[in-house]
């Protein structure tokens, strides 16, 4: 079983419709360009759920992942993210970390916004993680098709500045990096019909976007020759405080245990798998 296989199971959403679109290891593929660009990371997370009015707790614990995995590499990292989520960004990275909010604005002030970013921080590379991105008419759409652009600041304005290294992970259709593939996802059963525009250099997908997380992470691990996973412990207290912060399980908008409608106990199963794939004790980093 391949780490691709491991993060596309259970795939609720028919979001592996797109991987033969796809390089076979798109994981490794995009641990390896992530690799080649070290320096500074900015990371953008926090996806608006309506029913909740609250961000989910998917993508979140996936940021704080690579984040967490970069700077033990020695690189420095920011965390972007919109007023509904920076509240749960800080509260999962800790005092510590550098968390930015970036401002709910039009299009045009949003893009000055971004150059300000790149200007402040100069990243050698930039991630979007569940991250809601517009549809080719501008309109930032939910699973089920709803305008939550009021709710969304336009980070997405950063991932099109020319010259930005890319990465984006998603598992709807409606993401950072699903312009990629907007034409695939457009006729694709179950995916949107008006999919995300917005492009990266690489593109990861997986049934939970936090696992697209932790398969970009196996891969970095098995090239670098080191762990870089969290433990199964850490990922559950990282769920529990998105929860505590205010974050909803994105399914069912209820502030429960949950991410994307499984429970922690399911949630954890392809981290399992990936631990057991690289061979490291799970209770260990």
């Amino acid at each position: 079983m391949t780490i691709e296989d491991i993060i596309l199971g259970s795939d609720g959403r028919g979001i592996s419709a797109l991987r033969p679109h796809l390089p076979a290891n798109f994981c490794t593929d995009a641990a390896g360009f992530v690799l080649g660009h070290p320096g500074t990371a900015l990371i953008a997370t926090g996806f608006y759920i309506q029913s909740g009015d609250a961000v989910e707790t998917d993508g979140p614990p996936g940021a704080l992942a690579i984040g967490r995995a970069l700077e033990a590499m020695g690189q420095r990292v920011a965390y972007l993210t919109d007023a509904r989520g920076v509240g749960v960004l800080r509260a999962i990275a800790g005092p510590d970390a550098d968390v930015v909010e970036f401002p709910t604005l039009d299009r045009q002030a949003s893009e000055r916004e971004a150059q300000a970013l790149m200007d402040a921080y100069v990243p050698s590379l930039v991630v979007g993680i569940e991250r809601c991105a517009p549809s080719a008419d501008g309109a930032y759409r939910n699973m089920r098709g709803v305008d939550i652009g009021a709710n969304t600041a336009q980070i997405d304005a950063l991932f099109d500045l020319p010259g930005v290294a890319s990465v984006g992970i998603g598992d709807g259709g409606n993401e950072i990096g699903m312009g990629n593939l907007a034409a695939e996802i457009a006729v694709a059963d179950k995916l949107p019909d008006e999919p995300a525009v917005t492009q990266v250099d690489r593109l990861v997908i997986a049934s939970v976007s936090n696992w697209g997380a932790w398969g970009l992470l196996a891969a970095m691990s098995l090239l670098v020759g080191r762990n870089l996973l969290p433990s199964l412990e850490e990922e559950a207290a990282c769920v529990r405080a998105c929860l505590e912060a205010g974050a909803v399980d994105g399914f069912s908008g209820e502030r429960v245990a949950k991410v994307d409608g499984f429970d922690l106990a399911d949630y954890a199963k392809p981290l399992a798998a990936l631990c057991d794939l690289l061979g490291v004790r799970r209770r260990r980093r």
